[in-house]
């Protein structure tokens, strides 16, 4: 068992190893400590679902959730839409770790359905054409309506640099342009967003964002002054 400095934490250790095993092999079960956000995973089950190891970072959704303080009002959340290092969707649920009130840890649950939808279409392939087959398990996006999810998907990544790439990555394709061609106004705007996603939660995000925006880090930290002046 590793050395968890939280006397609670340590009781949810042994936890995430018997969820990974009773649920089975297409569940991951991750246990965060948030006294460190860049290296937070102590404990992971079925890691293989994801990716990641222990040591890896806290994820977009779990940043925007210490931004939002959802915690504050919520024990937990479920079923929201994440997407693994390999590109394998994943139905995602986190239950928010409390002492006194106050945020330590989060322990999440990690769905990949691939097999299961594989086994579906095959059985619907068998009965119904393929036009029914596809209006069935997707029926908004049949109807023409809009199937995207309401929030970004929650993005799984072992180091802190790729999560800060992935953040600048979603920023330049809202805004549609490139990072060689910002202007200062657009990249406030960039940065803007980076700040209110918690990207710079994380240790080192100054030095990842600069690089990403084609800027000094000082332009960054220059940026982030203006924008909470406003």
């Amino acid at each position: 068992m590793p050395n968890v400095p939280n006397a609670l934490l340590q009781q949810y250790v042994k936890l995430t190893e018997f969820l990974g095993l009773a649920l089975g092999p297409d569940y991951e079960v991750a246990l965060h400590d948030l006294t460190d956000k860049n290296r937070s995973i102590i404990a992971i089950a079925n890691k293989h679902v994801s990716g990641r190891e222990i040591g890896a970072p806290l994820t977009n959704v779990a940043l925007s959730v210490l931004m939002d303080k959802s915690y504050e009002t919520q024990d937990y959340r479920l079923h929201y839409f994440g997407v693994s290092a390999g590109g394998k969707e994943l139905r995602s649920s986190t239950m928010f770790i409390k002492q006194n009130g106050r945020l330590i840890g989060m322990l999440c649950i990690n769905f990949d359905d691939s097999r299961y939808q594989a086994v579906s279409g095959q059985i619907l392939s068998l009965c119904h054409p393929d036009a029914f087959a596809k209006r069935v398990a997707h029926p908004s996006a049949a109807d023409g309506a809009s199937a995207a999810p309401p929030h970004r998907p929650e993005t799984f990544r072992n180091s802190t640099e790729a999560v800060a790439l992935d953040a600048i990555s979603h920023e330049l394709e809202r805004l549609g342009v490139t990072a060689e061609r910002l202007t200062s106004d657009e990249r406030m705007q960039i940065i803007a967003g980076l700040e209110e996603s918690g990207i710079f939660l994380l240790k080192g995000s100054v030095k990842d964002v600069a690089a990403g925006l084609c800027c000094s880090q000082a332009s960054v930290y220059r940026y982030l002054t203006q924008i909470k002046k406003q």
